[in-house]
């Protein structure tokens, strides 16, 4: 059996891996709000205020940090004055992105705002430039927000709310090269100076501002937003404008007209996967760089606030609804990701995965009658909430194995640990879809520690969890052996494992 070895200082904490870096995305679209975290008061599915209570309890168990609503394309057309009031008396509207069907608008402001705090999870609301004005945006931040008496105050009383909420995080709109209005990059710049100086900080509720940014690698946008707030050797301080500037970027083995299934793929699809998952790490380095030349004090953070894989939908479903089924390969690409976001914890702030519920590389798949299953995916994210607010630790591997993809050469052990309140916390992910491979951590730096390990694995990387099989990928215990040198593990393959340490 091949072996690698995984070197891991202990004693040289680096920099906050942020608990946002495991965020979440709730678009309207398909089924995500409705039926999946919504049901209506009247459902007869066990429900607080129409949120499902069993949504709620499966993600308070992955300690969900934050949640980004409405959207994605969704927001820059929605006007949230639409949402609040008598739910009888709201308008409805057409959600001209998604399936082409029409919103009721039941789940607005205050059915988010209560989902948001069933969940202990800090609200990331994605506000309107698409379609809306400035005065609504910084509306909804008074109605939000602000004590005392205003105008949005008395219509929040008027709706039953008389405490103001905390609102940290606000994007000033979405996907502004697309979707969200087909801008040039200098254009949306400047709108989102306007825009960010009338978000107001109310009260002790200050504003995080996220600049909607690129897709990928076009480093031309958000060069475009740097030199909007700052400029090399002028004085002027970045912070001041927004706080962070995002990216996207999608997993796609395929194309985007043919991206292939979630669960029927051959082991050609399965390494191109891999090796395009891996290429975020390129495309973060990036941005991070140019960020470096304009923001050396790192004021300005970078917000991945949205990522996942995205394949065809599921046979029979509507092609608007982007309902697709979630693999082990999945559960791979989730735990790559997170190795690379530990890696630059320092720039990297935020990241939301797309998206919660029954959409995309979803956490969880809701049916009807009741029946609630969780994904390869969600297993990752709560076998690796221990890196929450830790402290990431180098990491080095030695006699690393790999694969030529498309004359591409790809890693398949991905590794990355992080140490808090005297706990250590380390994952690997063997990526090779059919050899196991024999880890020795090599643990430097602590002489002595307790280890106990968890695996996330299954028959073959297109097993997936179903309503008849809930548990055909599920976490098992893993063998942690002593070693000359630290600990031994064997991974079979694409599996995920976890190894903890008591120091």
């Amino acid at each position: 059996m091949p072996e690698a070895r995984v070197v891991i200082d202990l004693d040289v904490p680096g920099p906050t891996i942020s608990r946002h870096l495991y965020g979440h995305f709730a678009e309207h679209l398909g089924r995500c709000i409705y039926g999946g975290f919504y049901v209506g008061e009247d459902s007869g599915i066990p429900n607080e205020r129409g949120i499902r209570l069993d949504v709620v309890e499966a993600l308070r168990a992955l300690n969900i940090p934050n949640l980004r609503w409405p959207g994605g394309c969704f927001a820059d057309e929605y006007h949230w004055k639409d949402g609040i009031g008598p739910k009888a008396d709201r308008p409805s509207m057409v959600n001209t992105h998604w399936g082409n069907v029409e919103e009721n608008n039941h789940f607005g402001t205050h059915e988010f705002m209560a989902l948001c705090e069933l969940l202990g999870a800090a609200p990331y609301v994605n506000g309107n430039v698409g379609s809306g004005t400035v005065r609504e945006m910084s509306e909804w931040v008074e109605y939000l927000t602000r004590d005392g008496d205003s105008p949005m105050v008395r219509l929040r009383k008027a709706n039953g709310r008389d405490e103001p909420w905390q609102v940290p995080f606000w994007g000033i709109g979405n996907e502004a090269w697309g979707c969200g209005g087909n801008q040039r990059a200098e254009a949306y710049a400047d709108l989102a100076r306007q825009y960010a100086t009338f978000l107001k900080d109310h009260g002790d509720n200050k504003l995080y501002r996220i600049a909607a940014g690129a897709s990928n690698d076009d480093l031309a946008w958000t060069e475009a937003l740097l030199k909007a707030v700052s400029c090399l050797g002028c004085g002027r301080d970045p912070k001041n404008i927004f706080q962070a500037i995002s990216v996207h970027y999608y997993t796609i083995a395929g194309t985007w007209e043919n991206k292939g299934s979630a669960t029927e793929f051959g082991i050609d699809d399965y390494y191109r996967t891999m090796a395009k998952a891996q290429d975020i790490e390129r495309i973060i380095r990036a941005h991070s760089a140019l960020m470096d030349a304009y923001d050396p004090e790192r004021k300005i953070g970078l917000v991945l606030d949205e990522w996942g894989t995205w394949w065809d939908v599921e046979p029979g479903t509507n092609p608007g609804f982007l309902y697709q089924q979630n693999a082990m390969r999945d559960a791979l690409v989730a735990s790559l990701h997170f190795d690379v976001f530990h890696r630059h914890a320092e720039r990297l702030v935020m990241a939301n995965i797309a998206q919660t519920v029954n959409v995309l590389q979803a956490m969880l798949l809701t049916s009807e009658d009741g029946g609630l299953v969780r994904t390869p995916t969600y297993h990752v994210f709560e076998m690796n909430k221990g890196h929450q607010d830790a402290a990431a630790l180098p990491v080095h591997v030695l006699d690393m194995p790999s694969c030529s993809v498309d004359d591409t050469e790809i890693s398949l052990l991905s590794a990355s640990a992080s140490v808090k309140d005297g706990r250590a916390l380390v994952s690997l992910s063997n990526l090779d879809a059919e050899t196991a491979l024999d880890v020795v951590l090599d643990l430097r730096g602590e002489s002595s520690w307790e280890s106990s390990g968890r695996l996330l694995t299954a028959s073959k990387p297109q097993a997936y969890n179903s309503a008849a099989a809930p548990d055909a990928v599920a976490p098992v215990p893993l063998t942690v052996e002593p070693e000359p040198r630290g600990l031994r593990v064997s991974l079979p393959p694409h599996s995920f494992a976890t190894v903890s340490l008591v120091l």
